[in-house]
C-alpha cells in the first residue's frame, strides 16, 4: 500500500440512524490504510485513502454494506430533500390517528360494531366471529404498516448483516400487526395493531423533525459552494471569451469586471481596483490591488476591470481549502457521538435477544404459547426508539421557540447540551462585534485650512459647501469608503452640485470638478499619501486629523479642493451598541472571551480595547485556517469553546468549535 493519502469525500443515500453510519464506518474502515468518518447530519462519508484505492473500490464497499454512494464533486452542494418525510407523516397521520383514537376509547367499541355489523348485514356480507371494531383498526394500521413503513422496512433488510433501529422498529411493528390479524382471528389475544401504526407514525415524526434540522446543517457548506463562479471569461488573443469555469487551466488570463467575482486564485497583471476579501479573510477593509498584487478566488471586485492569470484552480484554492476544512471539521465526532455509536452497535442484538429469552422463559415456566408470544412482541414494541425520537425533536421545539423569540435559532438539540459548559468565547470582529458596514467614525471640516484658498472663496469656505463637495463625488464612486462618505455627507444636510470630469484612481481616490456656483474647484478625495502629491502642505488641523484615524486603525481619506486639503473623513466598522456590555457579562461568568479577525493589529487593537478584552487574546490578521487552528488549540487544552462568526472565513472555526453561533444567519 502506498503511504499517500488522500482525501475523498462521498455521498451516502439510505442512512436512517447511527447504527447505519456505524454500519457504513464499519465497512470503509475495513480497507487496509483507510480511514473514514460518517458525517449523518449531512450525508457524507470523509475518508483518507491510500492513493492505489480508487474511488469505485469505496463506493462497492459501501453498496456492499447495503447502501449507496457516489463521489461528492467539486462545487457539489450537499441536497437534503424534507418533501418525501413531509408526505410520510401527513398519511401515516390520516390512518395512524383515527387507528389509536379508536383503540383508546373504550365506549366507542359498541357504536361501531353496531355500525358495522347493520353494513355488512345489509349486503348480506358474513359478519365477522370476533371484534368488528379490531377489523377496522386493522384496516386503518394496514397502509401505515405494510406501505408507509416500507422504506423501515427495506433498509432492515438491507441491513441483516449489520442490525440497526430499523430492523428493531421493523420487527417490532411487523410482529405486533401480523399478532393482531391472528388474534383477532381466532380470539387468542388482544389486538396490538394501533401499537404497530403509532410506532411508526412516531417514528416518521421524529425523522422529518431531523430532516428539517439536516437540512439547516448542511447551510454552511452550501453557502460555500454557491461561492464558486460557474463561467469565467478568458482573455485569447486580446478577445474576452466566456467559458465555463472547468476550462479554465493555470497560466490562462482572465477579465473580471467592476462587481463581479473573482474566478479562481491569480495575480493581477492589468489594472487597478479594491477587492472585498470579507467574505473570506473577514478583514472588512477593501484591498487595493495593482499589476503584481495576489487575488483569491470568490472575491468581490469592486469598481476598476482587472486582468487576472490564474495561479490555483479546482481544489487547490482558497475557497477549495476553506470547503474541505468545513467537511472535515463537520466529519468530526465529540466524544459523546462516539459513544452514541457504541451503544447502537450493539443495542438491536441485545433487545432481540432479550425478546427470545422472553419468549423462552414465559413459556418453559408453563404459560401458553399465545401468551408468551405476546409478551414477546410487547419487549420489542416497548424497545422501539419512538419515545427518544419524539421526545428529543418536541423538546428542541420547544426550546427553540423560546429561543426564535429572543432572536436565538438553534440548529442542533446538542446547543442545550454544550452551552452550560462554555468557558472560552472566540469572536470574529466584522459584523459580530461591529455591525460589518463601513461608518465614518471621525470628520474634521478645517475651515482656517481654506484661507489659502483666497478671497474668491471666502463665501464658500463652509462645513456644509465643504461636505456636499464631498457628496458630489462620493455619489459617484462605488466604493465601500465612498459610500459610507455618502451616507454620512446625506445625513449632515449635504446640497446636491453637479460634476464633471469625474475619474476614479483605484488605491488613490476620486476627483471631478464640482460646479459650486461662483467657483468650480477640482475636488479630489483619497488616501492621504495619494491627496498629499497634488497638495500644498497639509494644514496642522487635517495633520492632526490624520494621525488620530490612523492611530485607530480606521481608514482615512482627505478631501482637497484645487490642491487645498479641508476635510479628514475617517473610516471604520461601527461597533455594536451592545458589544462592551457583552464582554463584561461574559467576564462576569467566568468565561474567557478571545478577539480573532483578518483585520489588522491596528484595528484589531482598537476594537479589543473598546470591549474590553485582554490584549493576550487578541489575534489578528486572521486566515480561516489560523481560526481553525486557534479553536482546536483552545480545544486541546480542555477548554469548551463557543465561536462565534458571521461570514464564510468562519466557517470551518465554526463547525470545529463545541458550540458555534452565527450571527444574523
Amino acid at each position: 500500500m502506498s503511504e499517500v493519502l488522500e482525501p475523498t469525500t462521498l455521498s451516502i443515500e439510505g442512512m436512517t440512524c447511527s447504527s447505519c453510519v456505524n454500519a457504513v464506518e464499519k465497512a470503509l474502515n475495513s480497507i487496509d490504510g483507510v480511514s473514514a468518518t460518517i458525517n449523518f447530519a449531512t450525508e457524507t462519508a470523509h475518508i483518507l485513502a491510500p492513493a492505489d484505492i480508487n474511488v469505485k473500490e469505496l463506493v462497492k464497499t459501501v453498496e456492499k454494506a447495503g447502501y449507496k454512494a457516489a463521489l461528492l464533486a467539486d462545487g457539489q452542494a450537499v441536497t437534503l430533500h424534507s418533501k418525501k418525510s413531509a408526505k410520510a407523516l401527513f398519511f401515516a397521520f390520516i390512518f395512524a390517528a383515527p387507528a389509536v383514537a379508536i383503540s383508546m376509547v373504550m365506549s366507542w367499541h359498541h357504536h361501531i360494531d353496531m355500525w358495522i355489523i347493520a353494513q355488512l348485514d345489509s349486503y348480506s356480507i358474513a359478519r365477522p366471529l370476533y371484534s368488528a371494531t379490531a377489523w377496522l383498526v386493522i384496516a386503518l394500521s394496514a397502509p401505515v404498516v405494510l406501505i408507509i413503513a416500507w422504506p423501515i422496512h427495506r433498509a432492515a433488510l438491507r441491513n441483516l448483516k449489520h442490525p440497526t433501529m430499523d430492523n428493531l422498529i421493523s420487527m417490532g411493528s411487523l410482529a405486533a400487526f401480523t399478532w393482531s390479524i391472528y388474534a383477532n382471528s381466532t380470539g387468542a389475544g388482544d389486538v396490538y395493531t394501533e401499537v404497530a401504526a403509532g410506532v411508526i407514525f412516531f417514528v416518521i415524526l421524529g425523522r422529518y423533525l431531523e430532516t428539517r434540522a439536516k437540512s439547516a446543517a448542511g447551510e454552511a457548506l452550501s453557502s460555500l459552494l454557491s461561492l464558486g463562479s460557474k463561467e469565467v471569461t478568458i482573455v485569447r488573443g486580446g478577445f474576452p471569451l466566456i467559458v465555463p469555469i472547468e476550462q479554465l487551466q493555470i497560466g490562462d488570463e482572465f477579465e473580471v469586471r467592476p462587481g463581479d467575482r473573482i474566478a479562481t486564485d491569480g495575480i493581477v497583471i492589468k489594472g487597478e481596483s479594491a477587492v472585498d476579501n470579507s467574505m473570506l479573510t473577514g478583514e472588512s477593509k477593501p484591498v487595493d490591488v495593482r499589476p503584481g498584487s495576489q487575488v483569491i478566488g470568490a472575491s468581490v471586485n469592486h469598481n476598476g476591470r482587472l486582468i487576472v492569470r490564474a495561479t490555483r484552480i479546482g481544489k487547490d484554492t482558497e475557497l477549495a481549502r476553506i470547503t474541505a476544512m468545513v467537511i472535515s471539521a463537520q466529519g468530526t465526532k465529540a466524544p459523546i457521538q462516539r459513544l452514541a455509536d457504541r451503544i447502537s452497535a450493539v443495542f438491536v442484538p441485545v433487545v432481540t435477544m432479550i425478546s427470545i429469552g422472553t419468549f423462552a422463559g414465559w413459556y418453559y415456566s408453563g404459560h401458553t404459547l399465545t401468551r408468551s408470544v405476546s409478551i414477546a412482541i410487547t419487549v420489542l414494541v416497548i424497545a422501539c426508539p419512538c419515545a427518544l425520537g419524539l421526545a428529543t425533536p418536541v423538546a428542541l421545539l420547544v426550546a427553540s421557540g423560546r429561543g426564535a423569540r429572543r432572536g436565538i435559532v438553534l440548529r442542533e438539540p446538542r446547543t442545550l447540551e454544550v452551552a452550560r459548559n462554555v468557558d472560552t468565547v472566540v469572536f470574529d470582529k466584522t459584523g459580530t462585534l461591529t455591525h460589518g458596514v463601513m461608518k465614518v467614525q471621525e470628520a474634521t471640516i478645517s475651515v482656517a485650512a481654506g484661507k489659502v484658498l483666497g478671497a474668491s472663496f471666502s463665501t464658500l469656505i463652509t462645513e456644509t459647501t465643504i461636505i456636499s463637495s464631498a457628496q458630489a463625488i462620493e455619489t459617484l464612486n462605488s466604493h465601500p469608503v465612498a459610500l459610507a462618505i455618502t451616507r454620512y455627507s446625506l445625513g449632515e444636510g449635504a446640497k446636491h452640485y453637479e460634476v464633471t470630469d469625474f475619474a476614479v484612481t483605484p488605491g488613490s481616490g476620486a476627483a471631478g470638478r464640482v460646479n459650486l456656483g461662483t467657483q468650480s474647484p477640482v475636488v479630489l478625495i483619497g488616501s492621504p499619501a495619494a491627496v498629499a502629491h497634488s497638495c500644498t502642505d497639509f494644514h496642522p488641523e487635517i495633520k492632526l486629523a490624520i494621525a488620530h484615524g490612523q492611530e485607530a486603525g480606521l481608514t482615512v481619506s482627505v478631501l482637497a479642493w484645487d490642491g487645498v486639503a479641508l476635510a479628514v473623513f475617517s473610516v471604520g466598522d461601527q461597533l455594536k451598541e451592545d458589544a462592551a456590555h457583552t464582554i463584561t457579562a461574559l467576564t462576569q461568568l467566568g468565561i474567557t472571551p478571545w478577539l480573532v479577525t483578518g483585520d489588522s493589529a491596528e484595528v484589531a487593537a482598537g476594537v479589543a480595547a473598546a470591549v474590553g478584552i485582554d490584549s493576550a487574546h487578541v489575534v489578528s490578521a486572521a486566515l480561516p485556517e489560523t481560526k481553525l487552528q486557534i479553536v482546536e488549540r483552545l480545544k486541546s487544552e480542555g477548554r469548551c469553546v463557543l465561536m462565534i462568526g458571521d461570514g464564510i472565513n468562519d466557517a470551518a472555526a465554526l463547525t470545529a468549535a463545541d458550540l458555534s453561533m452565527a450571527m444574523g444567519t
